[in-house]
């Protein structure tokens, strides 16, 4: 038997890299805005500037926002919608 090697994609080089940095991201953005959300459901949570210049949390934030999980008062500042809640609830986390 020989060594196995994840299979390259010539688009994505990193092959599931980056989903997977992409997952972890979503899944603690999304226990972080939950907290709030029990907490508070009309408080919002404002993004560091570090999350802000990340092309892949805003991609995050984006995906999130056209699935209506999530509202965003302005760039970088987002809450969970009641539908996100609910999703994030139905929806556990892989670990």
């Amino acid at each position: 038997m020989g060594v196995a090697y994840p299979e390259l994609n010539p688009l994505n080089p990193l092959g599931g890299a980056v989903m997977q940095r992409e997952e972890l991201l979503r899944d603690g953005l999304l226990v972080a805005l939950a907290q709030r959300y029990r907490d508070n459901p009309s408080r919002f949570l404002a993004l560091s500037k570090p999350s802000l210049d990340s092309a892949l949390m805003r991609a995050v934030v984006t995906d999130l926002r056209n699935k209506g999980q999530l509202e965003e008062q302005v760039c970088g500042v987002i809450r969970l919608t009641e539908c996100g809640y609910k999703a994030f609830r139905n929806d556990p986390l892989p670990y």
